[in-house]
């Protein structure tokens, strides 16, 4: 049985940081690809960072860029999202997924539909 575990949402001021954590438990074998989405209410799902495990790649969207950073451990299978300067607009419910599949040029997509898991979200506020 596979869980994506999540930690680290809560409430911030502007201008402020959360560092978002993302762990595989159970059977971590062909775990390829990680990724960070957010989904706002009435607004579509945004992919925000993903990650080929050992696979040089990562995304970041264009609306965290310089801002957001996804980090990766692939020995213990995790991801962290550190988010700096929080604007109002990055309220949302962040989620994680992960998963084996790997599109062309060895590239993962951030919006999770892909994937085998996801983890139960995690709030991230900001006023």
């Amino acid at each position: 049985d596979v869980q994506l575990v999540e930690s680290g949402g809560g409430s911030v001021q502007t201008g402020g940081s959360l560092r978002l954590s993302c762990a595989v438990v159970g059977e971590t074998w062909g775990m390829k690809c990680m990724a960070w989405f957010r989904q706002a209410p009435g607004k579509e799902r945004e992919g925000v960072t993903a990650v080929y495990f050992g696979g040089g790649f990562t995304y970041t969207a264009d609306s965290v860029k310089g801002r957001f950073t996804i980090s990766e451990d692939k020995a213990k299978c995790a991801v962290y999202l550190q988010m700096n300067s929080l604007k109002p607009e990055d309220t949302a419910m962040y989620y994680c997924a992960a998963g084996g599949y790997v599109a062309l040029g060895g590239k993962c997509p951030p919006t999770g539909y892909e994937y085998n898991f996801r983890g139960q979200g995690t709030q991230v506020t900001v006023s």
